[in-house]
Parts: C-alpha cells; structure tokens; sequence
C-alpha cells in the first residue's frame, strides 16, 4: 500500500509541473534567451543546529540573433548565508549578497548593481524513496534604476521541489538523483522591476551525482517565463552548481594524515 501511494504522489508532482510547464509556454512570448548560469556553494558546518554558506554565482547569455549561451556576461554574485537547522523538517536562513547586474543593450539590460537580504524557510515532506520540500523566501532588494536612482523591492518567492535518487532508496556517495521544482516569484511595483505584481515563474528539472558526502554536483534545464511591460520573455537556461562541504576542515585533515601517517595507523 505505501508504494502505491508513493507513486500516486510522484505521478501527482510530475503532472503539476507538467501542467505549469504548458501554462508558462501558452503565453504569447516575444522574447526567448539561452543562458547559462553556474554557481559554486561552500558550505560550513559550525554545530549540529547552525551551518554558514558562501556562493560564487555567474549567468552568460545569447541574444535575440544569436544562441550562443556564452556572448554576454550578464551577471556575477556573490552571497552570505547563515543556516539554523531548527528540526528535522524545519531549515530556516538568511543571506546577504552583492548582485553586479551588467550593462547588456543586446537584451534589454541596464548596469544595475544591487545589495540584496533574504529570509528563507524550507519545510521538509519526509517520504520513502524520495523527498519533497517547500520552500518560502522573502527578499528585500536595494538596486539602481535607469535614472541612476536606487529603489528599494520585496519579493516573495515560494518553490516546491521534488529529489528522486535513481540508483539508491537513499542520497550517499555514488547516488545519482533526479530534480524537479518549480518557483514562482511576487514583487512589489518599481522602475527597475516593472510594476507588475506576478514577477516570473521558473521550471526546472535535471540530474545531480553525489561524489561524496560533501562533494556534490547538478547540472538542470531551467525555463524562465517574465511577464513584462515591454513585452515577455521567455529563457531557457542551463544551470551548474557545484557544492562543498566543509571544505577547509576536510583539507586540513588531509594535511595533517600526510604529515602524521602514524595517527591513522594506530586509529
């Protein structure tokens, strides 16, 4: 009776996506962007409750007349998260990050640097054979407009995302796992933003491989539907993260087991 269940669920999150997927491409798009984005995380352990994290992200994009996902340099990041694990089914987060949005006429793009602070909360559905979690973020964004004056945006997103493990019931060391999330995004009215409350709607669904328990790897689709005043946009995007934990303790444990061989023979 649970696997009945379990698939029932899949069959019911796939369909939802599947549905939202038809849903963002039905609108009349004037626009469409290949992109690349990639993104390096580096996380920290401090105790059994708390964790810090920094990312380095990065996006490329093409053009209108050109597909080439790497013409442009759109955008660089770089962010401070602090993470406190309140229960097995509760992470509650906060970030701060410096967005340096580059000057990109080729698609409709003004330099608009941008200091942005988050709050974030992820519920965890803890299911056999895979996992399904929320996820609740409010972001207060501080970023400069085309009259070179700096406005102030909130933006709410909530995401549900879904984790599949392909050749394990469980993610450990060697695992392949599936992705699929879907997010969408609510923004209060600005020059820089538009003054559309609905900001975006984004899909994405891949794969990911555990190297180790603290090396790990993702590579998704990403498709991005904008509604805006000057027409919608629509991007198609391919998405690498690359993640560390505790990448300085485990470094220096392997300095100290070259420098001491001893030590590990007598454990």
């Amino acid at each position: 009776m649970l696997s009945k269940s379990n698939s029932k669920s899949k069959v019911t999150i796939f369909r939802c996506l599947f549905v939202i997927l038809l849903i963002t491409n039905s609108y009349g798009q004037n626009t469409t962007y290949n992109q690349f984005w990639n993104e390096i995380q580096f996380n920290q352990t401090l105790s059994k409750k708390w964790a810090t994290e920094i990312d380095f992200a990065s996006a490329y994009s093409g053009t209108e007349s050109s597909s080439n996902l790497f013409e442009n340099t759109i955008q660089r990041s770089i962010r401070g998260w602090g993470h406190y694990y309140f229960s097995p089914r509760w992470k509650f987060s906060a970030f701060i990050a410096y967005f340096n949005n580059r000057d990109v006429p080729e698609i409709g793009q003004f330099e608009s640097p941008e200091t942005r602070f988050a709050l974030q909360g992820i519920y965890y559905f803890h299911k056999t054979g895979y996992t399904l979690s929320t996820r609740m973020r409010a972001e207060f964004r501080h970023m400069r407009n085309e009259d070179d004056d700096y406005e102030n945006v909130f933006r709410y997103r909530q995401q549900i995302k879904y984790i599949q493990p392909i050749n394990s019931k469980i993610l450990r060391s060697g695992v392949v796992y599936a992705i699929a999330s879907d997010e969408l995004y609510f923004k209060s009215g600005a020059k820089v933003t538009g003054e559309s409350f609905f900001d975006r709607n984004r899909l994405n669904i891949g794969a990911g491989y555990l190297f180790s328990d603290d090396i790990q790897v993702e590579l998704t689709y990403c498709n991005e539907y904008l509604p805006r005043n000057s027409g919608n946009q629509t991007t198609n995007a391919a998405s690498l993260t690359l993640t560390f934990n505790n990448l300085i303790r485990n470094l220096k444990k392997k300095i100290e087991a070259k420098k001491h061989p001893e030590m590990k023979d007598e454990e």
